[in-house]
């Protein structure tokens, strides 16, 4: 690519940006249907929640907008495991602190900080620290390997690591300086590793007051840099701005209404690297004053206890923990003490409705919500609030405060009336600005006029419900039919001696594509391949049923609880089966 056409990519890149964010707030049109949110001028639905009004001034980071929120909210952070906590000055006190010492590093606006870390109560400190420098933050999975962490710093070339002293080791060749997260921990001795300060250390440090305002920092610039699942392709970094994210915390404000004078307690059971616990509970729960007690990883029982211990009021999970408490809901019961548990918010991947009235029937006292996001909208999109929304089984919600949707054709590209299946595109404020250096795939993915194509294909009922029937690029064409894998996963789970299934494309000469089931037998089980298929094919048109069957002991998921197909195919392709 010559210079002048690279200088072409960017200049359209930032007009579409721009577009995406303008768009997003004009004024609604007049010919809107109030029931289902659609308007017939311009086959756009439109949210029909309230939007709290976005803060004018260009000149915010999102550090500074969530700190001047009002709240009566003692202690901000709690870690389960140690019952160490952090108070709203804690966390604000620390935050400057930590600030000013990355700005005697070197640290200014634009750079790029990589946080390898498991959940802590020091992980929010440290995402704010940097993003109210004008700094961007970039998170990754613990358990990537070396190699896989590597690709993502070659990316987004951070020149600075928080990490632990166990994961040390992981960044040793890449020759960035490391600041050491752990408490009372010496500094480890690894071959090639920088390290030049702990956290420790920088807490210590007088907060200067002039820190935030040495680099004016404007709505419009970059935030967050996360890195997509890439299910379906490589992985790409996400860029945020500090206004997306402000309009997911004011989204997320809007949604916990209703609740102040209550003492809410917040579990953080997801991954906080990503965007579902980076959005919840890194930054929006600390602008409403909420307490999170955090567990540094997942553990069914960890878990538990720790809602029993802290009277948890909130969990948010994804679909396979929702089905475990379902399944052991017995043991559960008998075991621990979930008087105190009134809300939990499932998402990440679509819910069976068999799944959901199973959760309601053995927890009635809580309240089942539903929602949907991605990483390039910020983990917002759409939700349920209630328990009435919630019983329009199958939904994610209705759209959030100020987003707009489409429902299109994936072959003609027309947009689609209500009741038609077709790929969503979503348009709002917290929508990416697009994929770090990668004008291409940004292109393909975020249209000339700001809409973000999700792959997901979904439609959008009478009453502006959003319901997600697959992922576009992961329908399965058998003879030209569409067959849609989560369609055959939520009837194979219904099978009382399957606990989980994945269902894949196997490519065929003659058919084009058929699909294969990976299948999870609950314990005790001796189901056969053959009645597995014979379930299905008593319930499906010929063109779905299952033409192949493999028994494994789990199904690999990402950390928002999406399936893995990739590598159920690399399975498929590498084995004997």
């Amino acid at each position: 690519m010559t210079r002048t056409e690279s200088e072409q990519k960017s200049k359209q890149l930032k007009q579409r940006q721009s577009k995406s964010s303008n768009m997003a707030i004009e004024s609604k049109p007049s010919s809107i249907d109030p029931r289902s949110g659609f308007c017939n001028s311009n086959s756009i639905f439109y949210s029909k929640r309230k939007l709290t009004p976005h803060p004018p001034n260009p000149y915010l980071d999102v550090t500074t907008f969530i700190s001047s929120h009002a709240h009566h909210g003692e202690i901000a952070f709690l870690d389960a495991s140690t019952g160490r906590h952090l108070t709203f000055s804690d966390v604000w006190l620390a935050v400057d602190s930590v600030a000013s010492s990355l700005s005697d590093m070197g640290v200014r606006k634009g750079d790029v900080i990589l946080l390898l870390s498991p959940n802590s109560i020091f992980f929010p400190v440290v995402s704010l620290a940097v993003m109210s420098l004008g700094a961007v933050i970039s998170t990754t999975n613990p358990i990537n390997t070396a190699q896989e962490i590597a690709k993502q710093i070659a990316d987004s070339k951070p020149i600075i690591a928080f990490t632990t002293h166990q994961l040390v080791p992981k960044l040793a060749e890449s020759s960035l300086r490391i600041v050491i997260l752990d408490e009372h921990q010496s500094i480890p001795a690894v071959r090639n590793a920088r390290i030049v300060a702990t956290l420790e250390e920088m807490l210590k440090k007088q907060p200067r007051g002039d820190v935030r305002v040495r680099d004016r920092v404007n709505q419009d610039d970059m935030a967050t840099l996360l890195y997509s699942s890439g299910t379906t392709g490589a992985s790409k970094g996400v860029v945020t701005s500090h206004r997306s994210l402000i309009a997911m915390v004011q989204i997320r404000l809007v949604r916990s209404k209703g609740n102040e004078g209550l003492e809410h307690r917040f579990l953080c059971t997801v991954p906080m690297f990503h965007v579902y616990g980076l959005a919840a509970f890194v930054l929006a729960l600390l602008a409403s004053g909420t307490t999170v007690v955090i567990l540094p990883k997942y553990d069914m029982h960890d878990m538990l206890s720790a809602i029993e211990k802290y009277r948890i009021t909130s969990i948010p999970v994804v679909p396979p923990i929702l089905a475990s408490m379902v399944n052991g809901a017995d043991r559960i019961l008998s075991k621990y003490d979930l008087s105190s548990l009134q809300l939990v918010s499932n998402g990440g991947a679509p819910t069976s409705k068999k799944v959901i009235e199973k959760f309601m029937e053995r927890y009635p006292a809580v309240t089942i919500l539903q929602a949907y996001g991605l990483t390039e909208s910020t983990a917002v999109g759409a939700y349920t609030n209630s328990l009435e929304e919630s019983k329009r089984y199958g939904t994610v919600g209705l759209l959030s405060p100020g987003m707009e949707a489409k429902i299109v054709n994936p072959e003609t590209q027309d947009a689609l009336p209500v009741n038609r299946t077709g790929e969503l595109w979503m348009r709002g404020l917290p929508v990416m600005k697009g994929y770090f250096r990668n004008a291409e795939a940004t292109a393909s993915t975020l249209d000339s006029d700001g809409w973000l194509k999700t792959g997901d294909l979904c439609y959008i009922d009478d009453d502006g419900f959003i319901f997600v029937v697959d992922r576009l690029k992961e329908l399965i064409k058998y003879k030209g039919y569409q067959v849609p894998p989560a369609e055959l996963e939520a009837l194979l789970v219904t099978h009382p001696e399957i606990s989980d299934a994945a269902v894949v494309p196997i490519p065929d000469e003659e058919v084009g594509q058929y699909p294969m089931a990976y299948v999870v037998k609950k314990t005790g089980s001796n189901l056969s391949d053959v009645a597995v298929m014979d379930f299905v094919t008593a319930q499906v048109a010929p063109y779905k049923r299952i033409r192949r069957v493999a028994f494994v002991a789990s199904i690999p998921k990402n950390a928002s609880g999406k399936i893995l197909r990739k590598n159920l195919m690399q399975l498929t392709t590498t084995s004997k089966l």
